[in-house]
C-alpha cells in the first residue's frame, strides 16, 4: 500500500448529483472540467486537484477510497460528512 497519493475530487451535495457526475465522466468529459463546473470544494477551481496527501490527513471514507484506486482510476460515489465525492487518483 502506498504511503501517499495524489488525487483530485469532485464534491457535490447528494448521491443523485454524484451519479450525474459519473455519467458525464463516462461519456468522456474531462475530470478537471467537470470539477470546475460543479464541485462545491474550493479545489474545484484547480480541476479538483487536492495535491499529494498521506494517510491520516483525510476523513476515513475518503482515505480508504483514495488509497484503493490505481493511477488514473475514478471511484464510484464516496459518501462523507461533507457530501458525496468522486475521486480520481492522479499519481
Amino acid at each position: 500500500m502506498p504511503d501517499k497519493v495524489h488525487c483530485a475530487h469532485i464534491l457535490v451535495k447528494s448521491e443523485s448529483e454524484a451519479k450525474v457526475v459519473l455519467e458525464r465522466l463516462k461519456k468522456g468529459e474531462k475530470f478537471g472540467n467537470v470539477a470546475r463546473a460543479v464541485s462545491r470544494c474550493p479545489s474545484g477551481k484547480k480541476g479538483g486537484d487536492l495535491g499529494t496527501f498521506t494517510r491520516g490527513k483525510m476523513v476515513k471514507e475518503f482515505e480508504t477510497a483514495a488509497f484503493a484506486l490505481q493511477k488514473g482510476e475514478v471511484s464510484g460515489v464516496v459518501k462523507t460528512q461533507f457530501g458525496c465525492h468522486i475521486i480520481k487518483r492522479l499519481d
